[in-house]
C-alpha cells in the first residue's frame, strides 16, 4: 500500500506524511501514536507522474501542479520517507 498525497503545500505535505508513517504528530486523532510505516508520495513526483497515463495526468493534475511548490513538498516528502527508513 502506497499514501498519494495531492497536498497544496510542504507543511501540510510534512503533516499527512509524518501521520501516515509515524503518527498523528499532533497527537490529537485516532493515529496518535499509531506508526503506519506506509510509503508517502506526492501524486506530482516524478516517480509517480511517470506511472499515470500522461493525458490523465494533464486532465487532473495538470493545472495544480503549475502553482504548487514542488521541490519543498518533494524535498519534505523525502525526508519524511527518510526518516521512517
Amino acid at each position: 500500500m502506497v499514501v498519494l498525497l495531492g497536498t497544496p503545500n510542504a507543511e501540510s505535505s510534512r503533516l499527512y506524511g509524518l501521520t501516515v508513517t509515524e503518527g498523528d504528530p499532533a497527537w490529537a486523532g485516532v493515529l496518535s501514536g499509531v506508526r503506519l510505516d506506509l510509503p508517502v508520495y506526492h501524486i506530482a513526483e516524478p516517480e509517480i507522474k511517470a506511472q499515470v497515463e500522461p493525458g490523465l495526468y494533464q486532465e487532473q493534475v495538470g493545472l495544480a501542479e503549475l502553482v504548487l511548490e514542488t521541490e519543498e513538498i518533494f524535498s519534505v516528502l523525502r525526508k519524511v520517507r527518510q526518516s521512517s527508513e
